[in-house]
Protein backbone atom coordinates (compact mmCIF):
# COMPACT_ATOMS: atom_id res chain seq x y z
CA UNK A 1 0.00 0.00 0.00
CA UNK A 2 1.35 3.33 -1.18
CA UNK A 3 2.57 5.50 1.54
CA UNK A 4 2.60 9.01 2.12
CA UNK A 5 5.56 10.68 3.33
CA UNK A 6 4.89 14.12 4.39
CA UNK A 7 5.81 16.89 6.46
CA UNK A 8 2.37 17.83 7.89
CA UNK A 9 2.97 20.49 10.56
CA UNK A 10 1.72 23.98 10.29
CA UNK A 11 3.61 27.24 10.43
CA UNK A 12 2.22 29.54 13.41
CA UNK A 13 2.94 32.88 13.57
CA UNK A 14 3.43 32.78 17.55
CA UNK A 15 1.39 31.46 20.88
CA UNK A 16 -2.54 31.93 20.83
CA UNK A 17 -2.76 34.12 24.34
CA UNK A 18 -6.05 35.63 23.51
CA UNK A 19 -9.16 34.12 24.99
CA UNK A 20 -11.43 32.96 22.01
CA UNK A 21 -15.39 34.93 21.32
CA UNK A 22 -16.27 31.43 21.03
CA UNK A 23 -15.37 30.79 24.61
CA UNK A 24 -16.53 34.27 26.02
CA UNK A 25 -20.20 33.47 24.45
CA UNK A 26 -20.27 30.01 26.09
CA UNK A 27 -22.70 29.52 29.06
CA UNK A 28 -20.72 29.57 32.14
CA UNK A 29 -19.62 25.73 33.20
CA UNK A 30 -20.47 24.75 29.50
CA UNK A 31 -18.78 21.96 28.16
CA UNK A 32 -16.06 22.66 25.43
CA UNK A 33 -16.94 20.69 22.94
CA UNK A 34 -16.59 22.92 20.07
CA UNK A 35 -13.05 23.71 20.59
CA UNK A 36 -10.57 21.63 18.70
CA UNK A 37 -7.21 20.43 20.58
CA UNK A 38 -4.34 20.83 18.92
CA UNK A 39 -3.30 17.60 18.71
CA UNK A 40 -6.67 16.06 17.50
CA UNK A 41 -5.13 14.64 13.86
CA UNK A 42 -6.67 13.01 10.95
CA UNK A 43 -4.97 10.06 9.29
CA UNK A 44 -3.87 11.12 5.78
CA UNK A 45 -3.95 7.35 4.50
CA UNK A 46 -6.64 5.14 6.50
CA UNK A 47 -5.96 1.78 6.81
CA UNK A 48 -6.04 -1.48 9.40
CA UNK A 49 -2.48 -2.41 10.11
CA UNK A 50 0.74 -0.13 10.53
CA UNK A 51 -1.06 2.91 11.50
CA UNK A 52 1.86 4.30 13.96
CA UNK A 53 3.70 4.76 10.36
CA UNK A 54 0.90 7.04 8.83
CA UNK A 55 0.87 10.63 8.37
CA UNK A 56 -1.80 12.45 9.78
CA UNK A 57 -3.05 15.79 9.34
CA UNK A 58 -4.13 18.43 11.84
CA UNK A 59 -7.53 18.86 12.16
CA UNK A 60 -9.70 22.27 11.50
CA UNK A 61 -11.91 23.76 13.59
CA UNK A 62 -12.27 26.27 16.40
CA UNK A 63 -8.74 26.78 19.00
CA UNK A 64 -9.77 27.87 22.71
CA UNK A 65 -7.21 30.67 22.24
CA UNK A 66 -6.22 32.68 19.31
CA UNK A 67 -3.82 35.00 17.73
CA UNK A 68 -5.53 37.84 16.41
CA UNK A 69 -6.87 40.85 18.76
CA UNK A 70 -9.76 41.11 16.75
CA UNK A 71 -10.33 44.46 17.70
CA UNK A 72 -6.89 45.52 15.77
CA UNK A 73 -6.98 42.66 13.04
CA UNK A 74 -7.33 43.80 9.45
CA UNK A 75 -8.35 40.83 7.19
CA UNK A 76 -8.30 40.66 3.47
CA UNK A 77 -10.11 38.36 1.10
CA UNK A 78 -8.78 37.64 -3.06
CA UNK A 79 -10.13 35.71 -5.60
CA UNK A 80 -7.91 34.17 -8.52
CA UNK A 81 -8.41 32.47 -11.59
CA UNK A 82 -10.88 31.45 -13.35
CA UNK A 83 -14.69 31.54 -11.84
CA UNK A 84 -16.26 28.43 -10.09
CA UNK A 85 -19.99 27.97 -8.45
CA UNK A 86 -19.35 28.96 -5.07
CA UNK A 87 -16.78 31.68 -4.38
CA UNK A 88 -19.02 33.87 -3.19
CA UNK A 89 -20.64 31.45 -0.67
CA UNK A 90 -16.89 31.22 0.32
CA UNK A 91 -16.47 35.02 0.76
CA UNK A 92 -19.84 35.55 2.61
CA UNK A 93 -19.15 32.74 4.62
CA UNK A 94 -15.48 34.31 5.73
CA UNK A 95 -16.95 37.42 6.36
CA UNK A 96 -20.06 36.30 8.21
CA UNK A 97 -17.90 34.35 10.52
CA UNK A 98 -15.13 36.94 10.65
CA UNK A 99 -17.91 39.91 11.94
CA UNK A 100 -20.40 37.86 13.82
CA UNK A 101 -18.11 34.89 15.32
CA UNK A 102 -14.63 36.84 15.96
CA UNK A 103 -16.07 40.59 16.01
CA UNK A 104 -13.52 41.87 13.19
CA UNK A 105 -14.12 44.86 11.82
CA UNK A 106 -11.89 45.64 9.70
CA UNK A 107 -12.28 42.96 6.70
CA UNK A 108 -11.29 44.18 2.82
CA UNK A 109 -11.99 42.35 -0.70
CA UNK A 110 -9.50 42.62 -2.91
CA UNK A 111 -10.22 43.25 -6.64
CA UNK A 112 -9.34 41.58 -9.70
CA UNK A 113 -7.56 38.66 -8.03
CA UNK A 114 -3.62 39.46 -7.60
CA UNK A 115 -3.81 42.44 -10.17
CA UNK A 116 -5.35 43.63 -7.32
CA UNK A 117 -2.47 44.40 -5.16
CA UNK A 118 -0.75 46.47 -7.90
CA UNK A 119 -1.01 50.05 -7.48
CA UNK A 120 -0.46 50.36 -11.06
CA UNK A 121 -3.52 48.66 -12.03
CA UNK A 122 -5.73 51.28 -10.24
CA UNK A 123 -8.15 48.98 -8.41
CA UNK A 124 -9.93 50.00 -5.48
CA UNK A 125 -10.33 47.99 -2.24
CA UNK A 126 -14.38 47.00 -1.17
CA UNK A 127 -14.89 46.90 2.54
CA UNK A 128 -16.52 44.28 3.39
CA UNK A 129 -19.36 43.70 6.19
CA UNK A 130 -22.50 41.86 6.57
CA UNK A 131 -24.57 44.13 4.33
CA UNK A 132 -22.48 43.89 1.67
CA UNK A 133 -22.24 40.06 1.37
CA UNK A 134 -26.33 39.49 2.17
CA UNK A 135 -27.39 37.56 -1.19
CA UNK A 136 -24.11 37.07 -3.10
CA UNK A 137 -24.46 33.71 -2.36
CA UNK A 138 -27.23 33.80 -5.20
CA UNK A 139 -25.10 34.90 -7.68
CA UNK A 140 -22.49 33.31 -10.07
CA UNK A 141 -18.96 34.58 -10.43
CA UNK A 142 -17.43 36.54 -7.75
CA UNK A 143 -18.27 39.94 -6.50
CA UNK A 144 -14.42 40.51 -5.89
CA UNK A 145 -13.77 39.79 -9.80
CA UNK A 146 -11.04 37.79 -10.46
CA UNK A 147 -7.57 37.78 -12.88
CA UNK A 148 -5.30 35.37 -14.17
CA UNK A 149 -1.43 36.04 -14.52
CA UNK A 150 0.91 36.53 -12.21
CA UNK A 151 2.64 39.19 -10.26
CA UNK A 152 5.38 40.72 -8.44
CA UNK A 153 5.23 38.98 -4.72
CA UNK A 154 7.56 41.93 -3.61
CA UNK A 155 4.79 44.27 -4.41
CA UNK A 156 1.99 42.13 -2.68
CA UNK A 157 3.69 41.44 0.04
CA UNK A 158 4.57 45.44 0.11
CA UNK A 159 0.89 46.38 -0.39
CA UNK A 160 -0.37 43.76 2.75
CA UNK A 161 2.73 45.36 4.49
CA UNK A 162 1.42 49.00 3.60
CA UNK A 163 -2.51 48.06 4.59
CA UNK A 164 -1.51 46.55 7.66
CA UNK A 165 -3.02 43.05 7.06
CA UNK A 166 -2.79 40.34 9.28
CA UNK A 167 -4.80 37.66 7.89
CA UNK A 168 -5.22 37.08 4.05
CA UNK A 169 -7.20 34.74 2.25
CA UNK A 170 -6.62 33.49 -0.86
CA UNK A 171 -9.20 31.35 -3.40
CA UNK A 172 -7.60 29.86 -6.57
CA UNK A 173 -6.58 26.87 -8.02
CA UNK A 174 -3.04 25.36 -8.62
CA UNK A 175 -1.64 28.59 -9.91
CA UNK A 176 -3.00 30.49 -6.76
CA UNK A 177 -1.54 27.85 -4.50
CA UNK A 178 1.46 28.55 -5.84
CA UNK A 179 1.42 32.03 -5.31
CA UNK A 180 -0.14 31.76 -1.97
CA UNK A 181 3.38 29.82 -1.16
CA UNK A 182 5.71 31.99 -2.56
CA UNK A 183 4.17 35.16 -0.89
CA UNK A 184 3.85 33.42 2.77
CA UNK A 185 7.75 32.33 2.24
CA UNK A 186 7.97 36.43 1.11
CA UNK A 187 6.28 37.27 4.70
CA UNK A 188 8.29 34.73 6.24
CA UNK A 189 11.49 36.29 4.81
CA UNK A 190 10.61 39.85 5.87
CA UNK A 191 9.67 38.71 9.37
CA UNK A 192 6.20 39.93 9.15
CA UNK A 193 3.00 38.83 11.35
CA UNK A 194 0.75 37.97 8.23
CA UNK A 195 -1.24 34.36 8.60
CA UNK A 196 -2.10 33.45 4.69
CA UNK A 197 -4.63 31.09 4.88
CA UNK A 198 -5.72 29.11 1.40
CA UNK A 199 -8.80 27.78 0.23
CA UNK A 200 -8.71 25.67 -2.77
CA UNK A 201 -11.17 26.59 -5.97
CA UNK A 202 -10.97 24.03 -9.15
CA UNK A 203 -14.22 22.77 -10.69
CA UNK A 204 -11.70 19.67 -12.20
CA UNK A 205 -11.29 18.67 -9.00
CA UNK A 206 -7.50 17.80 -9.52
CA UNK A 207 -5.82 19.79 -6.49
CA UNK A 208 -3.51 17.03 -4.64
CA UNK A 209 -4.66 16.08 -0.21
CA UNK A 210 -7.87 18.15 -1.33
CA UNK A 211 -10.59 14.85 -1.67
CA UNK A 212 -13.51 17.23 -2.69
CA UNK A 213 -13.15 20.83 -4.28
CA UNK A 214 -16.59 23.44 -3.89
CA UNK A 215 -18.60 23.66 -7.02
CA UNK A 216 -17.42 20.26 -8.43
CA UNK A 217 -20.80 19.36 -7.14
CA UNK A 218 -22.65 22.29 -9.02
CA UNK A 219 -20.64 21.25 -12.09
CA UNK A 220 -21.85 17.72 -12.29
CA UNK A 221 -25.21 18.95 -11.65
CA UNK A 222 -25.07 21.14 -15.01
CA UNK A 223 -23.23 18.55 -16.60
CA UNK A 224 -25.96 16.19 -16.42
CA UNK A 225 -28.46 18.20 -18.18
CA UNK A 226 -25.64 18.82 -20.90
CA UNK A 227 -25.96 15.12 -21.45
CA UNK A 228 -29.20 14.70 -21.26
CA UNK A 229 -29.58 16.99 -23.75
CA UNK A 230 -27.42 15.34 -25.66
CA UNK A 231 -28.77 11.95 -24.97
CA UNK A 232 -32.13 13.49 -26.78
CA UNK A 233 -30.72 15.17 -29.58
CA UNK A 234 -29.12 12.12 -30.31
CA UNK A 235 -32.06 9.71 -29.98
CA UNK A 236 -34.44 12.34 -31.88
CA UNK A 237 -32.43 11.87 -35.34
CA UNK A 238 -30.96 8.77 -37.47
CA UNK A 239 -27.54 7.92 -36.65
CA UNK A 240 -27.41 10.25 -34.05
CA UNK A 241 -24.45 11.68 -32.13
CA UNK A 242 -24.15 13.63 -29.29
CA UNK A 243 -20.45 15.05 -28.41
CA UNK A 244 -19.73 16.73 -25.28
CA UNK A 245 -16.70 18.48 -23.97
CA UNK A 246 -15.96 19.02 -20.50
CA UNK A 247 -13.74 20.38 -18.20
CA UNK A 248 -11.02 18.45 -16.64
CA UNK A 249 -7.64 19.84 -18.22
CA UNK A 250 -5.50 17.12 -16.39
CA UNK A 251 -8.03 14.99 -14.59
CA UNK A 252 -11.03 13.29 -15.93
CA UNK A 253 -13.11 13.48 -12.37
CA UNK A 254 -15.55 15.51 -13.84
CA UNK A 255 -16.41 13.70 -16.61
CA UNK A 256 -16.18 10.46 -15.15
CA UNK A 257 -18.69 11.56 -12.15
CA UNK A 258 -21.11 13.40 -14.69
CA UNK A 259 -21.37 10.03 -16.59
CA UNK A 260 -21.78 7.84 -13.65
CA UNK A 261 -24.35 10.51 -12.43
CA UNK A 262 -26.59 10.55 -15.74
CA UNK A 263 -25.42 6.73 -17.28
CA UNK A 264 -26.68 7.92 -20.73
CA UNK A 265 -22.67 7.85 -21.98
CA UNK A 266 -21.49 5.53 -24.43
CA UNK A 267 -17.94 6.72 -24.45
CA UNK A 268 -16.25 8.81 -22.02
CA UNK A 269 -12.70 10.02 -22.69
CA UNK A 270 -10.63 11.57 -19.52
CA UNK A 271 -6.94 12.76 -20.14
CA UNK A 272 -5.23 9.87 -17.78
CA UNK A 273 -6.29 7.02 -20.32
CA UNK A 274 -4.77 7.91 -23.43
CA UNK A 275 -7.01 6.53 -26.85
CA UNK A 276 -6.27 6.28 -30.50
CA UNK A 277 -8.75 6.65 -33.27
CA UNK A 278 -8.09 4.61 -35.87
CA UNK A 279 -7.86 0.85 -36.51
CA UNK A 280 -9.54 -2.08 -35.22
CA UNK A 281 -9.78 -1.50 -32.16
CA UNK A 282 -9.90 2.70 -32.82
CA UNK A 283 -12.30 4.77 -31.03
CA UNK A 284 -14.18 5.81 -34.88
CA UNK A 285 -14.59 1.87 -35.63
CA UNK A 286 -16.59 1.40 -31.66
CA UNK A 287 -18.27 4.90 -32.40
CA UNK A 288 -19.40 2.94 -36.10
CA UNK A 289 -20.30 -0.34 -34.30
CA UNK A 290 -22.19 1.58 -32.22
CA UNK A 291 -23.94 3.55 -34.25
CA UNK A 292 -24.34 0.80 -37.05
CA UNK A 293 -25.96 -1.83 -33.78
CA UNK A 294 -27.95 1.37 -31.75
CA UNK A 295 -28.93 4.10 -33.79
CA UNK A 296 -27.31 6.36 -31.54
CA UNK A 297 -24.59 7.31 -29.39
CA UNK A 298 -23.14 9.78 -26.77
CA UNK A 299 -19.82 10.70 -26.10
CA UNK A 300 -18.35 12.51 -23.56
CA UNK A 301 -14.72 14.18 -23.74
CA UNK A 302 -12.79 16.11 -21.07
CA UNK A 303 -10.95 18.97 -21.90
CA UNK A 304 -7.59 17.45 -21.26
CA UNK A 305 -8.06 14.27 -23.33
CA UNK A 306 -6.54 12.99 -26.56
CA UNK A 307 -3.16 15.03 -26.07
CA UNK A 308 -1.63 12.87 -27.56
CA UNK A 309 -3.48 12.66 -30.97
CA UNK A 310 -2.13 16.17 -31.97
CA UNK A 311 1.17 17.12 -34.00
CA UNK A 312 3.81 17.83 -31.43
CA UNK A 313 4.06 21.72 -31.40
CA UNK A 314 6.02 23.75 -29.09
CA UNK A 315 4.10 24.64 -26.10
CA UNK A 316 2.39 27.98 -25.35
CA UNK A 317 1.25 29.10 -22.16
CA UNK A 318 -1.71 31.19 -20.90
CA UNK A 319 -1.04 34.36 -18.69
CA UNK A 320 -1.16 31.56 -15.34
CA UNK A 321 1.55 29.63 -16.82
CA UNK A 322 -0.98 26.83 -17.18
CA UNK A 323 -0.13 25.13 -20.67
CA UNK A 324 -2.74 25.85 -23.71
CA UNK A 325 -4.36 22.70 -24.66
CA UNK A 326 -5.27 21.70 -28.51
CA UNK A 327 -9.09 21.59 -28.55
CA UNK A 328 -10.20 18.13 -28.92
CA UNK A 329 -13.80 18.46 -28.96
CA UNK A 330 -13.77 20.73 -32.10
CA UNK A 331 -10.96 17.87 -33.48
CA UNK A 332 -13.12 15.12 -32.35
CA UNK A 333 -15.95 16.89 -34.12
CA UNK A 334 -13.77 16.98 -37.70
CA UNK A 335 -12.54 13.49 -37.31
CA UNK A 336 -16.27 11.59 -36.21
CA UNK A 337 -17.33 13.57 -39.45
CA UNK A 338 -14.37 12.64 -41.99
CA UNK A 339 -15.11 9.10 -40.68
CA UNK A 340 -18.49 8.54 -41.53
CA UNK A 341 -18.40 10.67 -44.87
CA UNK A 342 -15.64 8.28 -45.88
CA UNK A 343 -17.96 5.38 -44.97
CA UNK A 344 -21.21 6.88 -46.90
CA UNK A 345 -22.91 6.71 -43.41
CA UNK A 346 -24.99 10.09 -42.59
CA UNK A 347 -25.40 11.40 -39.37
CA UNK A 348 -26.29 13.87 -37.17
CA UNK A 349 -23.84 15.80 -34.98
CA UNK A 350 -24.43 17.67 -31.96
CA UNK A 351 -21.38 18.91 -30.30
CA UNK A 352 -22.34 20.78 -26.77
CA UNK A 353 -19.58 22.46 -24.77
CA UNK A 354 -21.65 23.90 -21.29
CA UNK A 355 -18.26 25.08 -19.85
CA UNK A 356 -18.00 28.89 -19.68
CA UNK A 357 -22.34 27.67 -17.98
CA UNK A 358 -21.13 26.22 -15.52
CA UNK A 359 -18.29 27.90 -14.52
CA UNK A 360 -20.54 30.91 -13.91
CA UNK A 361 -23.74 29.87 -12.03
CA UNK A 362 -24.11 30.32 -8.55
CA UNK A 363 -23.74 27.07 -6.22
CA UNK A 364 -26.30 23.78 -5.75
CA UNK A 365 -27.62 23.57 -2.18
CA UNK A 366 -24.62 20.99 -1.60
CA UNK A 367 -21.64 23.03 -2.41
CA UNK A 368 -23.02 26.10 -0.73
CA UNK A 369 -23.07 24.35 2.85
CA UNK A 370 -19.49 23.10 1.63
CA UNK A 371 -18.52 26.53 1.04
CA UNK A 372 -19.72 27.74 4.01
CA UNK A 373 -18.06 25.30 5.92
CA UNK A 374 -14.83 25.81 4.16
CA UNK A 375 -14.90 29.36 5.08
CA UNK A 376 -15.32 29.59 8.70
CA UNK A 377 -12.58 26.46 9.14
CA UNK A 378 -10.18 29.25 7.05
CA UNK A 379 -11.32 31.93 9.73
CA UNK A 380 -10.87 29.76 12.44
CA UNK A 381 -7.31 28.45 11.97
CA UNK A 382 -6.11 32.45 10.92
CA UNK A 383 -7.67 33.61 13.52
CA UNK A 384 -5.77 30.91 15.74
CA UNK A 385 -1.95 32.05 13.90
CA UNK A 386 -1.86 29.44 11.74
CA UNK A 387 -0.19 30.15 8.32
CA UNK A 388 0.95 28.94 4.56
CA UNK A 389 -2.23 26.29 5.09
CA UNK A 390 -5.28 25.35 2.96
CA UNK A 391 -8.28 23.89 4.77
CA UNK A 392 -8.79 20.69 2.84
CA UNK A 393 -12.06 18.43 2.84
CA UNK A 394 -10.23 15.09 3.88
CA UNK A 395 -11.55 11.20 4.95
CA UNK A 396 -14.84 12.84 5.77
CA UNK A 397 -13.02 15.32 7.88
CA UNK A 398 -12.03 19.17 7.54
CA UNK A 399 -8.21 19.22 7.77
CA UNK A 400 -5.10 21.63 7.75
CA UNK A 401 -2.40 20.63 4.56
CA UNK A 402 0.65 22.31 5.01
CA UNK A 403 0.93 24.22 1.48
CA UNK A 404 4.23 23.13 1.03
CA UNK A 405 3.00 19.44 0.70
CA UNK A 406 -0.02 20.59 -2.36
CA UNK A 407 1.81 23.09 -4.16
CA UNK A 408 2.79 22.20 -7.39
CA UNK A 409 1.06 18.57 -7.41
CA UNK A 410 -1.94 16.91 -8.62
CA UNK A 411 -4.38 14.83 -8.27
CA UNK A 412 -5.52 12.30 -11.13
CA UNK A 413 -8.09 10.11 -11.04
CA UNK A 414 -6.79 6.16 -10.88
CA UNK A 415 -7.40 4.03 -14.10
CA UNK A 416 -6.97 1.25 -12.02
CA UNK A 417 -9.31 2.86 -9.77
CA UNK A 418 -13.17 2.04 -8.72
CA UNK A 419 -14.51 5.44 -10.05
CA UNK A 420 -13.14 4.55 -13.50
CA UNK A 421 -13.50 1.17 -13.27
CA UNK A 422 -17.68 1.75 -12.81
CA UNK A 423 -16.93 4.01 -15.79
CA UNK A 424 -16.07 0.84 -17.46
CA UNK A 425 -18.82 -0.93 -16.76
CA UNK A 426 -21.87 2.23 -17.26
CA UNK A 427 -21.00 2.38 -20.53
CA UNK A 428 -19.29 -0.88 -21.94
CA UNK A 429 -16.91 0.24 -23.59
CA UNK A 430 -13.37 -0.82 -24.35
CA UNK A 431 -10.63 1.28 -23.26
CA UNK A 432 -9.11 2.54 -26.04
CA UNK A 433 -5.38 2.57 -24.33
CA UNK A 434 -2.18 2.50 -25.95
CA UNK A 435 -0.16 -0.36 -24.00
Amino acid sequence: MKKFNLDTDIPILGEAKIISPLLKNSNPGAPKKRFVSEDARILVEVQTDKLDQTASFEQAGPREKIYFDPSKLKAAIVTCGGLCPGLNDIIRSIVLELYHIYHVRNIYGIRYGLQGFIPEYGHDVIHLDPKFVSGIQNRGGSVLGSSRGTQNIGQITDCLEQMNIGLLFMVGGDGTLMASKKIAEEIENRQLKISVIGIPKTIDNDIYLVSRSFGFDTAVDVATLAIKGAHNEAEAYPNGIGLIKLMGRHSGFLAATSALAQQDANFVLVPEVDFFLYGKSGFLQALENRILLRKHAVIIVAEGAGQNLFDEQEAQYDPSGNIILQDIGLFLKEKISQWFKAKDIPISLKYIDPSYIIRSLPANANDSVFCGFLGREAVHAGMAGKTKLLVSYWNNNYVHVPMDASAGKRKNMDPQGRLWQSVLEATGQDSFSID
